[in-house]
């Protein structure tokens, strides 16, 4: 073996070492769903979107929920035994309406016990899906997101307060458009959200919750915290299991630039420090 075979042979382990990297990390994920679902004798899913990037009004998105996700998790409920406990793990940005409704939906008609965990965040689409849960379980820092209907971009409220403070003769056909587009948009997420809640709350509070996610009370990534998701009557616990926290670990950011956050990852407890 020549300097040339090496050099190959090295190019070679260099090209497959992502992939590697990759199926390690897949083996080291299946191995805690099997675990998680042998302690709680569930069916675990998982949704998690990593390659999000988000700004102060918005979420200009690479990775959300789409129809794919809605077919694989309905397949996976499908493969699901009716009595069967469901866990699904969810940390997304939000995405389309109809793939995050149809996940609602068919997790909503299953017999068994529906928990839905949100280690970090769960927004738009994502609450959406949290709500046909029996129980949300939060981390005391994970937030949910209004579920006001977004039409090319706004709001679909804000469209109907210009079409309801300005003169008609100076408002565009096209806001027009979009203003009925955003009214029917709004009834019909907020009568969506209404019964998924009814199997688990009486009809006022199905109501009152529906309407405060809706009604274009806060902007659109507005972080609705622990506190508040219980103040607004959710079923939400903050008791995550920490072998959850553990298999998010195993969902790393694809890494692009250097990293801006570093620490040792180990525990530290107060007056002893960490062992040099």
């Amino acid at each position: 073996m020549n300097f040339f075979d090496i050099f190959w042979i090295f190019l070679i382990i260099l090209a497959l070492q992502p992939l590697l990297r990759q199926k390690m990390l897949e083996g080291a994920r299946r191995k805690l769903i099997v675990k998680l679902q042998k302690e709680r004798g569930s069916r675990v899913i998982l949704l998690v979107h990593r390659q999000e990037s988000m700004n102060f009004l918005g979420f200009p998105l690479m990775r959300y929920i789409d129809i794919q996700d809605s077919e694989e998790i309905i397949r996976a409920i499908q493969l699901t035994d009716d009595e069967t406990p469901i866990d699904i793990i969810i940390h997304t940005p939000g995405g389309l309406v109809l793939a995050s409704l149809q996940i609602a939906m068919a997790l909503n008609k299953h017999k068994g016990k529906v928990t839905v965990f949100v280690p970090h965040y769960a927004m738009s689409g994502g609450t959406l899906i949290a709500l046909a849960a029996d129980e949300i379980v939060m981390c005391d820092t994970a937030v949910l997101g209004p579920v006001d209907p977004q039409i090319d971009k706004y709001p679909a409220v804000s469209l109907l307060k210009v079409v309801k403070e300005k003169p008609i003769s100076e408002i565009d056909d096209n806001t027009l458009i979009m203003a009925d587009i955003g009214e029917k948009a709004l009834k019909q997420v907020e009568k969506s959200i209404h019964d998924l809640l009814i199997d688990n709350f009486d009809e006022e509070k199905s109501s009152n919750i529906a309407k405060k996610l809706t009604e274009g009370k806060w902007t659109h990534d507005y972080p609705i915290t622990f506190e508040e998701a219980k103040s607004l009557g959710l079923n939400v616990s903050s008791e995550m299991p920490r072998i959850i926290l553990d298999l998010m670990n195993l969902f790393p950011q694809p890494v692009k630039k250097l990293p801006t956050v570093e620490y040792l990852p180990m525990p530290v407890k107060r007056d002893k420090g960490i062992k040099q």
